[in-house]
């Protein structure tokens, strides 16, 4: 059992924005080898953040950048998830202040995620990470049903455009497009009933866009699982919602997004979704920058 006196140093970053404001915050431990399961829930529960990074050194047989390759692991306050974006964002910029811009692997639950970080010619650092191989699932009536009575949503206030799915990109999440701009403002949820019906489903989040052009999305994600009502910016949704957006063809094969979140919380941040033809897997993009 690790003391209080013992603990590592638990960083604090934000990631999907350049100002320690936006975005969404999370803790990182760059050194959780002295740390059991029990002990990582305990920091992140502590914390209080949507979620933390938890590194170690590299399991054998993963062949990544010498000195710069790590297993990661994820820990809401309540929960271990399999994959976190913005807390691989926060991970690999603080690892770059440390070691320089460059490439990182990081070992997930999910699988290997790679991740390039640039320096702009101001300093601001941006990570770039390449999720796994993206799907999308059918929802059944009933539990889009639950779903929407969760949400206090009528079916008439989403857009028939957006056919709801469940997207994975690392972590399932249930994608649900709102008609309008007003819809997705007014979040004011069951929290026990959706988090019921999540862990039925064996989501992280549920995924709100609202289509402002076609390029460019407002997306907000309750995230009752974790303990948290609502993550400001959340980088394995982005990359899950790209996947869905490719393979129903709302978007071309090759394409950047922009998704827009945190707004109505206060902590604007921004992803960069990035799609290429020939590789199904999505590119999440964005700022990160030390809390404090």
């Amino acid at each position: 059992m690790t003391t209080t006196a013992s603990r590592p140093d638990v960083l604090r970053y934000t990631a999907f924005s350049g100002d320690p404001a936006g975005g969404n915050p999370a803790g990182v431990v760059l050194d959780a080898s002295a740390l059991d399961d029990g002990e990582m829930l305990a920091v992140a529960a502590e914390l209080g953040y949507s979620e933390s990074a938890f590194l170690t050194g590299p399991p054998e047989g993963l062949d990544g950048p010498e000195g710069r390759t790590y297993r990661i692991r994820y820990f809401s306050p309540k929960a271990e998830v399999p994959f976190c974006g913005h807390a691989t964002v926060a991970a690999a910029v603080a690892l770059a202040e440390r070691q320089g811009p460059g490439p990182l692997l990081f070992a997930t639950q999910a699988g290997p995620v790679p991740v390039e970080v640039t320096a702009a010619e101001d300093g601001t650092l941006r990570a770039t990470l390449t999720s796994v191989e993206p799907h999308v699932e059918e929802v059944t009536d009933a539990d889009l049903a639950e779903a929407l009575a969760a949400l206090d949503w009528p079916a008439a206030d989403l857009d028939p455009a957006f056919p709801p799915r469940v997207a994975y990109a690392g972590a399932r999440h249930l994608v649900l497009a709102a008609a309008t701009r007003a819809r997705l403002a007014d979040l004011h949820y069951d929290f026990a009933r959706l988090e019921a019906l999540m862990h039925r489903l064996d989501l992280t989040t549920v995924q709100l866009v609202w289509r402002e052009s076609p390029t460019l999305f407002h997306v907000r994600d309750p995230f009752p699982v974790g303990g948290v009502v609502e993550d400001p910016a959340t980088g394995a949704a982005a990359a899950a919602f790209g996947g869905y957006a490719r393979e129903l063809g709302l978007v071309p094969e090759d394409a950047v997004l922009t998704l827009r979140q945190g707004e109505d919380l206060g902590r604007p941040g921004e992803l960069t979704v990035t799609l290429r033809a020939g590789d199904p897997r999505v590119r999440v993009s964005g700022a990160g920058v030390r809390i404090g």
